[in-house]
């Protein structure tokens, strides 16, 4: 992992997050699965173009002030195990071939020195995630290979089990496997930040003791809405501890036990928790658009973002919401990249 010393974290001082003079950037969205759909779709669709097919689009994100975006590449279980490292694949050749576009408008993260340009340049930047290591079909030298292709953060499950680990819907919870383990060393020499959306309960645990940057890029709170894939307020410490991130997401499902009556105020009541628990530090937003179907009212894609940065203004402080919407994010991979 990176030494970061306070001399290093003050260099984050001199840029202003307000929208204004050196920036527009008022949002970091810590999770989509544009990629995904892209990849899906049997016909090309374009990101730079406001469309009904994609929640996240340039236009919509630009317009709300998302300066970072990190995009996730999944890989879905019913995909031919031989076809998996492929399938992830084509879905990075999407984000260098479509997204980055030589780097006009969306530049892609791979450093702290990228996040110092990205604060004055108006452009958005473009972290790449890989959602579920089955791709990396039991080889670190497939990790190896995504790194240089610029992927900088790893969940290491889906819902199911993979040779990393057990995913949060398998009933025996198993934490990490002998590869797990090996890959989570590799990911540590490699400075890569780990994600434990997914992860079973055990592996959770496990992840946690091990020294490497952590985050839930898109998880909620099982106090407020018991969904198995939510957060125990345990965890919730433990993250808060290990100075990570933890995505606040706008799944309903994962806002309330009622998808039906997911809303808005149930998105800040997980706030609430947060905060009650003392993680104020810690709190991002992970949308998961573009990954689901049913949406919250108010928060159907990213063009609703600004709105919804409006409603916490009307019931938090202006420092706090500018910390969740962008700083925290911003000081979290400025540290780790």
């Amino acid at each position: 992992m990176k030494d970061c010393d306070e001399t290093c974290l003050s260099r984050i001082d001199r840029f202003s997050f307000m929208s204004g003079r050196r920036s527009r950037m008022k949002w970091m969205d810590g999770h989509c699965d544009v990629l995904y759909k892209m990849w899906k779709s049997e016909s090309p669709i374009s990101f730079y173009e406001c469309n009904e097919s994609l929640d996240v689009t340039y236009p919509a994100a630009h317009s709300s002030g998302v300066g970072i975006q990190v995009f996730a590449v999944f890989v879905p279980p019913e995909v031919p195990r031989s076809q998996f490292l492929h399938a992830a694949l084509k879905q990075v050749d999407l984000f260098h071939e479509r997204i980055l576009l030589h780097g006009k408008k969306v530049v892609p993260l791979l450093s702290r020195e990228d996040l110092i340009r990205l604060k004055s340049s108006g452009r958005m930047g473009a972290l790449l995630s890989l959602e579920g290591a089955d791709p990396l079909q039991g080889d670190t030298a497939h990790l190896r290979l995504l790194y240089r292709l610029g992927m900088r953060q790893v969940g290491l499950t889906w819902n199911h089990a993979n040779e990393v680990a057990d995913g949060i819907e398998e009933e025996r919870n198993g934490g990490l496997t002998r590869f797990g383990r090996s890959l989570v060393k590799e990911m540590k020499r490699l400075n890569m930040v780990l994600d434990v959306s997914h992860l079973s309960v055990r592996g959770f645990w496990e992840v946690i003791e091990e020294d490497l940057p952590v985050i839930a890029s898109h998880s909620n709170c099982r106090a407020v809405c018991s969904h198995v894939r939510n957060l125990g307020d345990e965890q919730i410490r433990a993250l808060i501890r290990r100075e990570g991130l933890i995505g606040v997401t706008f799944v309903p499902k994962f806002v309330h036990d009622d998808p039906d009556q997911a809303s808005i105020e149930g998105v800040l009541r997980h706030i609430d928790h947060i905060c009650a628990l003392g993680g104020e530090k810690c709190i991002a937003f992970g949308s998961d658009f573009d990954g689901i179907d049913q949406k919250v009212p108010g928060l159907e894609d990213t063009g609703a973002l600004d709105g919804f940065r409006e409603i916490l203004l009307q019931r938090y402080p202006e420092p706090l919401v500018r910390r969740w919407t962008v700083e925290n994010g911003f000081q979290f991979y400025f540290k780790h990249l």
